[in-house]
């Protein structure tokens, strides 16, 4: 690297964190600073390098999931400052498959590697948004032959807006690893860290050893939940003014907000943007993984455990969250999520409840801002009971 792209990642890091994007403190922040400190062309951190130095865990595993989330989350706020900020000269980067902090100059590209195939990526994405938005146009019918369902607090601002409304549902990448020598052993991944064939291409260029078997299989997936989530939904955005459009959460663009009113349905770790959209002036924050929601003011931790139970008798505890706030630019915004499925299965029907608890209507009424959480009881996948666990307003 010569002295000028290193003069520019200098300075690119003095102008990312005086932007306030990571905070002044925190562990994102830290995180930031461990990678810059490495420099521009320092070997990549390990997960277990991130684990001990930026989180303390001195006892971490090689394959540890606090470094895979945050270093996500980072990777995430620095595309957003620079969708908000790129002057063309360059930007600092996370390539996919290295932790590591780069420097990327406004004129560089990556080759898109050619597919062995031709690509079917429209075929599994068009067919699932097809089901959705099938989904809809019932509860459209249902609405009209057995009576229009009540309208709650929570989405009576949404149905008598003038603004379209954007349902995004929360979608995963998934590429196959390819041995071509033994087609038995191939196999499909999903990496949080590999959100696109982009992705896929720079974890290609920077980790070959890792990742030069890997092929875009033109291949995404929607959580089975989501699908019991828009059956409780649809019947209520029936009634809108306008009709409900569906996309996946890989292809919403910041532009959507200046135009529709958006309404998230699927799990947390598919929220993509919208993720740092919703949790930016919340009073919760995504924890060391997708299965944790932290309260920010008493450091209460609601985690999940559906992962470790759904295959056993035992009862377990998931939570569902439910948000309304509006957007700088004038659109309404909802989030209904789950940590995992039956967190997400259980919170919807209870959000489109032509009767609300006492004090979540209160909280939605008159189009204000508000954030809850449920705590739902499952077995085997099965919703069994529920319970609002915290309610509150917020900006």
């Amino acid at each position: 690297m010569d002295e000028g792209s290193r003069a520019n990642f200098a300075d690119e890091v003095v102008r990312v964190r005086d932007s306030g994007l990571l905070g002044h403190s925190g562990r994102l922040r830290d995180l930031f600073d461990f990678l810059a400190e490495r420099g521009p062309e320092g070997e990549p951190a390990t997960q277990a390098d991130i684990a001990e130095t930026v989180f303390g865990q001195r006892q971490a595993e090689a394959d540890d999931a606090t470094a895979r989330v945050y270093i996500h989350r980072l990777r995430k706020r620095l595309e957003q400052f620079y969708a908000d900020r790129d002057d063309g000269n360059g930007r600092l980067v996370i390539p996919a498959g290295a932790y590591a902090l780069r420097f990327e100059r406004g004129d560089a590209s990556l080759p898109v590697p050619l597919p062995r195939r031709p690509s079917r990526r429209w075929l599994v994405p068009a067919a699932a948004l097809l089901a959705l938005v099938v989904t809809f146009f019932i509860g459209r019918d249902l609405a009209g032959d057995a009576g229009a369902p009540e309208v709650n607090a929570i989405w009576r601002p949404f149905v008598e807006s003038n603004r379209p409304i954007l349902v995004v549902v929360g979608d995963y990448y998934i590429f196959g690893e390819i041995d071509p020598t033994h087609p038995e052993r191939n196999r499909l991944i999903r990496d949080f860290e590999i959100n696109s064939p982009t992705d896929l291409a720079r974890a290609q260029e920077a980790n070959p050893a890792r990742y030069g078997a890997s092929e875009d299989m033109g291949l995404n997936y929607l959580p089975v939940s989501s699908a019991n989530a828009l059956r409780a939904l649809a019947p209520v955005l029936a009634q809108a003014k306008k009709p409900a459009s569906v996309i996946a959460a890989s292809q919403l663009s910041s532009d959507a907000f200046r135009t529709h009113n958006v309404i998230y349905v699927g799990l947390f770790s598919g929220m993509g943007l919208l993720q740092d959209v919703n949790f930016a002036d919340s009073h919760f924050a995504i924890g060391e993984t997708f299965d944790e929601l932290v309260d920010m003011e008493s450091g209460r931790r609601y985690t999940s455990g559906e992962a470790l139970s759904l295959a056993t008798r035992r009862y377990y505890q998931d939570y569902g969250y439910v948000a309304r706030f509006h957007q700088p630019g004038g659109a309404l915004v909802a989030v209904l999520a789950g940590e995992r499925d039956t967190g997400l299965r259980g919170v919807a029907p209870l959000a489109v409840t032509g009767k609300l608890p006492d004090k979540l209507a209160a909280l939605a009424a008159d189009g204000k801002s508000f954030e809850a959480v449920y705590q739902i009881t499952g077995q085997q996948g099965a919703d069994l009971g529920e319970k609002l666990v915290d309610a509150r307003g917020r900006p």
